[in-house]
């Protein structure tokens, strides 16, 4: 067999923790707009599926800071009857009366800890960013930097990072890793122990052509003028997929992928 690195298929193998854990895993799940209300009804049905499979599911906290609009209503998961609410506490409370599960909300933004001892809630094994900005993606950037080594235990140890981001009619979903995740050794396959995330590797040149406007639409003509209807959404099922499938097939053979509906082409980001 030849075990020439050059010759062998890339893969990563998922951190041992995400395939059986003691605890559930613990997620934390940054927007609860455009993108982020739908990752948590996929994140809401990956868990009752894994429950079901004997594994311990996920234990979640939907962070946002803002409330829904008349016209956040058709492209994002609300109605007309939680107009004014906070999106999180709408999203939560709905997800957790139909699953069953006891997630929690934090109607405020995530930002980096600046206090020398950091806000526990901030710790989680997953975080998944779904914001809109340059800012916010980097300032997760710098808190996963922070608890990278600062954690309670394993139950709260940083994992990955799954960043979801878009404009009008193309997005990408992009899985990073919090440090090195260590790989068995393998002659079928060349383990990819560390995957860099969308700061390192693209920078802000590629953050910022996926920035959309997040000033508050008027109308909804102007909100679909900025994102298309179903970009969103269906960033959202890929990603979950993604996610998926590395915690039940504990590999993956790419790390995100980018979307174009306007030319209806998927591209997966590979090794």
């Amino acid at each position: 067999m030849n075990t020439n690195n050059s010759h062998r298929k890339a893969v990563h193998f998922a951190d041992p923790y995400l395939l059986n854990p003691t605890n559930p895993i613990t997620i934390n799940l940054i927007g609860a707009g455009g993108t982020g209300s739908h990752v948590l009804q996929g994140l809401a049905r990956m868990n009752h599926v894994l429950r079901s499979l004997d594994h311990a599911g996920f234990d979640l906290r939907l962070w946002d800071d803002d409330k829904v609009t008349e016209f956040n209503i058709g492209r994002q998961d609300f109605s007309e009857s939680e107009i004014g609410l906070y999106k999180a506490d709408v999203l939560i409370h709905r997800c957790n009366r139909k699953y069953g599960t006891d997630w929690k909300t934090i109607s405020e933004r995530c930002r980096k800890t600046e206090a020398i001892t950091h806000d526990q809630r901030k710790e989680a094994n997953i975080y998944i960013t779904c914001v809109d900005n340059v800012a916010s993606r980097l300032e997760i950037d710098e808190l996963l930097k922070q608890l990278r080594y600062n954690y309670r235990d394993e139950t709260y140890r940083p994992l990955y990072w799954m960043d979801f981001g878009n404009s009008k009619d193309t997005g990408q979903v992009i899985l990073s890793t919090i440090g090195e995740i260590q790989q068995p050794a393998s002659e079928l396959y060349r383990p990819v122990a560390y995957l860099p995330t969308i700061v390192e590797e693209f920078g802000d040149l590629l953050i910022q052509s996926e920035d959309v406007d997040d000033t508050p639409s008027c109308s909804i003509a102007e909100a679909l003028g900025k994102q298309d209807l179903f970009i969103n959404s269906t960033l959202a099922q890929m990603g979950c997929g993604l996610l998926f499938n590395l915690i039940r097939n504990a590999m993956t053979y790419s790390r995100g992928m980018f979307v174009n509906l306007d030319s209806t082409s998927v591209r997966p980001v590979k090794f």
